[in-house]
């Protein structure tokens, strides 16, 4: 299931993001790029945020931009911006370094997909791995086999 959550476009370094919100239109733009999204996604994420404060971040240095469910998701998602200059977002957990976005049709069919993306992450060598590897298709290699 994690496999088929990142799209051929989803997974990406950054370098010229300098700040949060930046970060976050960036990361959901590679959503938009798989057609997993349309382009008013990134409003309610942004409104999200807004909203609720820094809550994306989940770990140190690890964020999951995502909104609820809307018509705007076209297909549950994720991708990965890597950002080479780590922004920060206001949370205890700053700087982000790894930025995620995320998207899902409805309110349940997306658990399975996050209990093996938390599987993933929570591995220490995996996320370090995410940190400082440059080679793209190894990345996606680890988040989805």
């Amino acid at each position: 299931m994690l496999a088929q959550a990142f799209g051929p476009n989803s997974i990406s370094h950054h370098l010229t993001s300098t700040d949060w919100e930046g970060a976050i239109s960036a990361a959901v733009s590679l959503l938009e790029l798989d057609q997993r999204v349309s382009s008013n996604y990134l409003s309610r994420v942004l409104e999200a945020n807004q909203k609720h404060g820094p809550y994306f971040v989940v770990a140190p240095g690890i964020a999951i931009a995502h909104a609820s469910p809307g018509e705007d998701v076209l297909e549950t998602g994720m991708a990965l911006l890597r950002l080479e200059n780590p922004v920060v977002s206001g949370s205890a957990n700053d700087p982000v370094s790894l930025l995620f976005a995320f998207c899902a049709v409805d309110s349940t069919s997306h658990i399975a997909l996050l209990s093996q993306f938390a599987e993933v992450m929570s591995n220490a060598g995996n996320v370090n791995s995410l940190l400082i590897e440059s080679n793209l298709t190894i990345v996606r290699n680890l988040l989805t086999t």
